[in-house]
């Protein structure tokens, strides 16, 4: 529990009242989800009804994490092989608009505001914004949109361009901020806008015929955002389960009796295991945020590539806000990175040990993908967890 300040103010009051608000205080509503007998009874459920294999593929760079750091892979059976997609949006970014963001980092009248998870991605020539950064280039990491504002407001004879990375879950923010910009009026504010859509990346990557997958967990955050519809598709078309559900070991497991069930039963469906933060519906107030200053285009995905209506691009009417119309900037050609397979781990053909890059030439400590440099790439999770 956080040492809240009215927390310790009511640890120091007497009263009936104050010890019901100290009992609220000392609740942790995320101690049920990862209880060591409720998971083992959900785990012995999974090892009793599994009657045929389980290829899962989860989206979300959140869950990469939470699957290995919980232990939880090392103890299903083994019919359940776990498979990464395209859920981490750092590695996802294309080497095209890692380098046009690179471009934008060298210019001298340009200051650029990233989230620091970008900092270490590497552009063509094995350049990254955290050694354009020591080389002189002005970059900011922030740790909101928002923030990019600040420094517009405190730098008006620069440019400041933010990066915009990321799915349905940061770009309603964004949005807000270009709202925001131009409420204010500010001349010197841009957005790279380079975000992206879940639902078609799932459906263009169930058009690789050898995918192999069975049942998708579906992404917790995106999903407070866009609710459950967009993703009927996998139960409707193609007949696959689906399930949005949280981050702790129970959520986890769960889903995958979930999934088992559907698929013993032949009734695949979409189902929302994630209550406590997902609305079957969403949050209309965010997409309409969204979608008043973004509309959908197609975008380019590492190891995909282009994807029709995946992407977000800036609508006319905000156009004044576009880094790429402000800067006359282009998306260059560049080689694809030597070497590295990031581009097969995202789409579930290989799993991270199998680059031959891993673990060898490619690590944390010096990244030759993205998929090694993300805290939520599948790579750094192997290699965190699995080493």
């Amino acid at each position: 529990m956080p040492a809240l300040p009215f927390a310790a103010w009511i640890e120091r009051k007497a009263g009936k009242p104050f010890d019901f608000l100290r009992k609220v205080y000392s609740l942790n509503f995320s101690e049920p989800y990862h209880d060591p007998e409720i998971c083992g009874k959900v785990l012995e459920a999974i090892r009793a009804e599994i009657d045929r294999p389980l290829r899962f593929m989860e989206v979300c760079g959140t869950h990469t994490v939470a699957i290995f750091r919980s232990g939880v892979r090392s103890l299903l059976p083994p019919e359940i092989v776990h498979v990464s997609g395209p859920g981490c949006p750092v590695c996802v970014t294309h080497e095209r608009e890692v380098a046009a963001f690179l471009d934008i980092a060298g210019r001298s009248d340009v200051i650029v505001a990233t989230f620091g998870d970008l900092m270490r991605v590497p552009g063509p020539k094995g350049a990254n914004l955290k050694s354009m950064q020591a080389e002189g280039a002005r970059i900011s990491v922030v740790y909101s949109p928002f923030d990019a504002l600040d420094l517009a407001r405190r730098h008006p004879n620069s440019q400041i361009v933010f990066l915009g990375i990321g799915f349905e879950t940061t770009a309603p923010t964004v949005a807000a901020t270009v709202l925001m910009a131009r409420q204010e009026g500010l001349k010197n504010f841009s957005v790279l806008p380079l975000h992206k859509l879940v639902p078609p990346a799932l459906e263009a990557l169930l058009a690789v015929e050898d995918l192999g997958v069975n049942a998708f967990m579906l992404p917790g955050h995106v999903s407070t955002i866009i609710g459950l519809k967009p993703y009927l598709f996998l139960a409707e078309r193609h007949g696959l389960p689906g399930v949005v559900t949280g981050f702790e070991p129970l959520d986890i497991l769960q889903a995958l009796l979930i999934m088992i069930r559907q698929r013993k039963t032949d009734k695949p469906t979409i189902v929302n295991n994630y209550k406590r933060a997902v609305s079957d519906n969403g949050n209309p107030k965010a997409r309409q945020i969204m979608n008043q200053v973004f509309d959908t285009t197609d975008a380019l995905w590492r190891g995909i590539g282009l994807i029709p209506g995946s992407g977000l691009a800036m609508r006319p009417e905000f156009e004044t806000f576009n880094a790429f119309s402000r800067l006359g900037l282009q998306l260059p050609e560049v080689p694809e990175l030597p070497g590295c397979r990031c581009g097969d781990v995202l789409r579930g053909r290989i799993a991270p040990n199998q680059c031959p890059l891993f673990a060898k030439a490619c690590t944390p400590a010096n990244p030759i993908g993205p998929c090694m440099v993300s805290t939520e790439g599948s790579c750094a999770a192997y290699y965190k967890y699995s080493i």
